[in-house]
């Protein structure tokens, strides 16, 4: 099976990268259908590392759905401005271990308006219980796609030293001093 989005992101390809790196960003777009808690010792990380994580899925973010491996790598070769990551994990247990192969990539590319243009291609397959899967995951997928919009005119982000994000810590700091 193959499910794709095609979308564009009302952010920057830099904080559409930072994003997608993220498993706080990962948990937001799978809400309230899904969440993760990270079964490795240290939680979870700011920004997913190229390797494996264990992850527990919660359906609701309440009722264990089984485990999962999110298996992460960092794709090169593409042309110049896109960026990819590429999980090619898949669920260990659970229902979603109906899926015996999972190769989900996500690109970002920026745009000449300053947006981001985002692919997501999930390929799996389920074998004889494929034709059931289909409608389920291009549905949650669909989901996915409007959250991902939903969200991305909140990733902005100005690194230390920018003057935006001086103003911001200068004005904090005021404020605190009160």
């Amino acid at each position: 099976m193959r499910v794709l989005l095609k979308l564009t992101l009302d952010c920057d390809a830099d904080a559409a990268w930072r994003a997608i790196r993220s498993p706080a960003v990962l948990r937001e777009v799978v809400a309230p259908w899904l969440d993760f808690e990270s079964l490795e010792g240290t939680g979870f990380p700011a920004t997913w590392p190229e390797g494996p994580h264990r992850l527990r899925a919660l359906a609701f973010g309440i009722a264990p759905t089984g485990e999962e491996i999110i298996d992460v790598s960092y794709p090169g070769g593409l042309p110049p401005g896109v960026k990819m990551l590429r999980d090619g994990g898949g669920a260990v247990s659970g229902p979603l271990a109906a899926f015996r192969h999972w190769d989900h990539r996500m690109a970002i590319s920026p745009l000449p308006d300053g947006r981001t243009l985002y692919r997501d291609q999930l390929r799996a397959s389920a074998g004889a219980l494929e034709p059931l899967l289909w409608y389920p995951t291009w549905a949650f997928w669909q989901y996915r796609g409007m959250r991902l919009k939903q969200l991305a005119s909140t990733w902005a982000y100005d690194p230390p030293g920018t003057a935006d994000a001086d103003r911001a810590a200068s004005a904090a700091g005021a404020g605190s001093a009160a």
